[in-house]
């Protein structure tokens, strides 16, 4: 019963809507002792031969506006308990995903996107589940319980009343055990079941890589592995939810037995009436459902309290980074000075970056080369605090980025990844997902600078063509660019193209860069490329190796001594010449 205590500031959230349904539930408990009573009053006046018709008519319009006055009130409870339970759900959702929103990458790189989504829907209608269906089950149990013993014991008989409760306490043992088992298995069968989750999202996001390489079957055969192990958690599971129903009807059989057996020597003897052992026995029938509810109050209790621990343990995780007290929240213009002394990402790692100090002018443009791994994307991502610097700090306008909140920061800075992410929209509502009140002319503006508008434009249905998820139904290049429009139509302070220019070919590179050139005289770019015809006309380049500067200053200065940057260039270079002799050819 833990999960009662754990979720009570919902309650008392909430507490007016459970107060009334737990009042009215309690209400209708009472009233449905009313039956039982006249069933007994009418088979005594059967038996002593004293029934008329009116006072049959009399008894039977009670039962009706019984009836009628039950209905009523079970539908208010239900609205109120269900309702409220309904209301639990919405919340925790929201809580998690603007929980999940406010992680650093940190974060989703240790947590898997399978596992999240489970939190989201099973493991909340589990909770859902303990403050709905568990709250009846509990008040229905112990009010309707409480009030048919207290009825059977002072009406009828105390006696014959201990009598029929004798195989109670087997009941509670038997329960608690199960209840136990069950908390166990379920914690199980949830996490059986998102790593299955997390496979069926991994694979349909990987399609047609496991296509291309026909790597089908074994995609299959892991699936139904993972399957296989869901089906017996949750077997293992309703092992134990089956065990409920048999021993309660068993201990209810047990006290049937009990109660005929005791009853009949009773009424042999007249210490009680025909009448009033029909009655015993009608309100022993009405214990049937509190003993059930009982042992379904521990089914779903443990339930509850397994998922309600898995989503309590991912609102527990503190983000890493967050706001400061009394943080400054007007968007930053300015220059900006990195002062790295060291970087990494986990305790015990080598530093993902050492000694950087870079001054950026406002309204310069850097470039920022390197080979693979050596700290570009790092180096940018630094700029919008999407990790946290442990010695050094980068200064934005004269204060250090961590004196402004998030949303400030991050307002100002547009940012193109590598990994660049359309969503399952049309092409427009993509380009202006920063600024979905746009003009529609600033949205093909924006395409026009990033050199895709005349692609747009060639498809069926132009710019309201909808992109499969991640934009899969357009080329590479295509995303590059569309993901550089969003930016541009967002007009930052800073823009990042971190690589955005790879998977275009080199005319379609300085048509954009040429754009960029002139739609930002004024505010500051920064490109990290591994193609350096995409940075030699930046105002400063700086070219890192393991996460240190190996080399700094303007295209034409690292053209005149014999550096990396210099052998990088005239290489490229050449394979360019090449590439446009073969094309010639």
């Amino acid at each position: 019963m833990r999960v009662f205590l754990e979720l009570k500031w919902y309650f008392i959230q909430e507490r007016r809507r459970y107060s009334l349904g737990i009042l009215i539930l309690a209400s209708v408990s009472l009233l449905s002792l009313l039956p039982p009573y006249v069933v007994g009053m009418i088979v005594d006046h059967i038996d002593q031969n004293t029934l008329t018709p009116q006072i049959l008519f009399n008894w039977m319009t009670a039962l009706f506006g019984l009836a009628v006055t039950v209905y009523i009130l079970r539908y208010i409870w239900r609205i109120m308990i269900f309702g409220s339970s309904i209301r639990l759900a919405r919340q925790l959702r929201n809580d998690l995903y603007e929980h999940f929103t406010k992680q650093s990458a940190r974060f989703f790189q240790t947590k898997r996107t399978g596992d999240l989504m489970a939190h989201s829907t099973n493991d909340i209608r589990a909770v859902e589940q303990t403050a709905g269906a568990g709250v009846l089950t509990l008040v229905d149990s112990l009010t309707l319980g409480g009030f048919v013993i207290i009825t059977m014991a002072v009406s009828i008989s105390w006696e014959l009343t201990v009598i029929a409760l004798l195989p109670m306490p087997l009941m509670a043992l038997a329960v608690s055990k199960y209840g136990f088992m069950l908390h166990k298995r379920f914690a199980g069968a949830q996490a059986a079941f998102s790593r299955l989750n997390d496979k069926v999202q991994e694979s349909m996001s990987g399609i047609r890589v496991t296509k291309t390489f026909g790597n089908e079957k074994d995609d299959v055969a892991a699936f139904r592995d993972e399957s296989a192990n869901v089906v017996k958690k949750n077997i293992d599971v309703a092992k134990v939810d089956a065990l409920f129903d048999p021993t309660i009807m068993l201990i209810v059989g047990s006290s049937y037995f009990l109660s005929i057996s005791a009853g009949g020597y009773f009424v042999v003897n007249e210490t009680l009436t025909i009448g009033q052992l029909t009655s015993f026995n009608v309100y022993l029938g009405m214990l049937i459902w509190p003993m059930l509810a009982f042992g379904w109050l521990f089914n779903i209790v443990e339930k509850g309290r397994a998922s309600y621990g898995r989503i309590r343990t991912i609102l527990q995780e503190e983000p890493d980074i967050e706001d400061r007290r009394n943080a400054v929240n007007t968007p930053p213009r300015g220059d900006i000075f990195f002062d790295i002394k060291r970087f990494y990402f986990f305790e015990g790692q080598q530093p993902a970056l050492e000694n950087i100090s870079i001054q950026v002018t406002r309204g310069q443009t850097l470039g920022i080369a390197g080979k693979t791994g050596s700290g570009k994307s790092t180096l940018v991502r630094t700029l919008i605090r999407d990790a946290e610097i442990q010695d050094g700090m980068i200064y934005f306008a004269g204060l250090p980025i961590s004196e402004y909140t998030l949303d400030a920061l991050r307002s100002s800075v547009g940012y193109v990844p590598q990994d660049h992410f359309l969503f399952s929209a049309t092409i427009a509502d993509n380009i202006a997902f920063a600024r979905p009140d746009a003009p529609y002319t600033d949205i093909i503006n924006a395409a026009s600078y990033a050199a895709v508008h005349d692609d747009i434009t060639a498809f069926k249905d132009g710019y309201e063509t909808v992109v499969g998820e991640r934009g899969v139904t357009l080329s590479g290049g295509q995303k590059q660019r569309i993901s550089i429009a969003r930016a541009l139509l967002a007009d930052p302070e800073v823009l990042i193209l971190d690589d955005s220019l790879s998977a275009v070919d080199a005319k379609t590179e300085e048509t954009i860069l040429t754009n960029l050139r002139a739609l930002r005289k004024n505010k500051t770019t920064i490109i990290t490329a591994h193609r350096l015809s995409a940075i030699q006309h930046a105002g400063q380049i700086v070219v890192l190796e393991n996460g240190r500067i190996a080399e700094q200053g303007t295209h034409r200065q690292l053209m005149q001594k014999p550096s990396w940057y210099r052998r990088m260039y005239e290489r490229q270079q050449l394979e360019s010449l090449i590439e446009q002799g073969g094309d010639d050819l």
